[in-house]
């Protein structure tokens, strides 16, 4: 927009060139002196006013043995809990079944476990939410990602599922490497 001309000079040409566009604007933004966290606090304002102020929960199970995502803001570890995979009669079922979900998670342990993880997690969602960020990924964890942590992110979904605030989905990635023996396991559910 220089032209060869001063930086005003090609400031100036923009300005005339987006005059048409400015009035017919809804909302005009003045960026002197704003950070680009203040520009983006001020945008998701005006956007969520428009649209679904809901913060987005992903739980999504694992298995360390293929490696943590990469993508998680809060991971949790589910190794310590008895693991199904010892058991002939549950071996080849997975977390998202009845039998294997009661093996796991009916136990004083494993519900003082969802406790404290529902805690942070409901503890960290307004930290996120100031900051702006409106996609949480919580990670489960276990040894294979077949049975404790599904078992565990499920239970987990279902309690935060209770929050009006959130939509709340969850995803099981290692069981899907395993779809032909858990044809349950199906990618995301809601």
């Amino acid at each position: 927009m220089q032209d060869g001309e001063t930086l005003q000079a090609g400031i100036n040409r923009e300005r005339e060139m987006l005059e048409g566009i400015r009035q017919r604007a809804d909302i005009v933004i003045d960026t002197t002196g704003t950070s680009v966290h203040d520009l983006r606090r001020q945008l998701e304002d005006y956007f969520t006013a428009l649209s679904d102020r809901r913060e987005h929960v992903t739980v999504q199970s694992f298995g360390f043995k293929n490696g943590a995502p990469r993508d998680l803001d809060l991971m949790f570890d589910a190794r310590f809990l008895p693991n199904p995979y010892w058991e002939p009669e549950l071996r080849e079922h997975s977390g998202l079944e009845a039998a294997v979900a009661d093996y796991v998670l009916d136990r004083p342990e494993a519900r003082d476990y969802l406790d404290a993880v529902q805690r942070v997690v409901e503890t960290a969602l307004p930290g996120y939410r100031r900051e702006g960020k409106r996609f949480i990924t919580v990670g489960v964890g276990c040894t294979g990602g077949q049975h404790r942590s599904p078992a565990v992110a499920e239970a987990l979904a279902a309690r935060l599922s209770g929050d009006e605030d959130l939509e709340v989905r969850t995803v099981h990635r290692d069981l899907v490497k395993y779809e032909d023996r858990f044809p349950e396991a199906g990618g995301d559910r809601k």
